[in-house]
């Protein structure tokens, strides 16, 4: 039993992967791109490692995997916040189709600062 939960961890952790390389090439801004890359290979990732935890028997093995998720589950959005808001201070376009580009005037890019929105957009 425990090695079908494994290929299917493996598999599943696999098939995540490949989308996610399949969004980098396939998304038209580096936006979604961060955004695609981000959401299926930290699930990819995290599939593969719970694979490890549930196969092997040894404490130090598992408390590593475990380590190893909880790491990537916490840097991984902050990476991809970090990268989007550099593109975004570097003026990096949005895709032409894009329909909101909700820090439009509202970011001060020399001062570095954000304005939050008037009372009457919060509605």
């Amino acid at each position: 039993m425990i090695e079908i939960i494994t290929a299917v961890l493996l598999v599943t952790g696999a098939v995540l992967m490949a989308l996610a390389s399949v969004g980098l090439l396939r998304m038209p801004d580096i936006y979604t791109r961060i955004s695609t890359a981000t959401k299926a290979s930290t699930l990819g990732v995290g599939c593969l490692l719970l694979a490890v935890v549930v196969f092997f028997d040894e404490t130090g093995v598992k408390s590593r995997a475990l380590a190893v998720l909880v790491f990537i589950l916490l840097t991984a959005p902050v990476s991809a916040h970090i990268l989007g808001r550099a593109a975004y201070l570097s003026g990096v376009p949005l895709w032409q189709d894009s329909r909101i580009d909700e820090l439009h005037g509202r970011y001060d890019r020399e001062a570095r600062t954000l304005r939050s929105a008037p009372p009457d957009e919060t509605g």
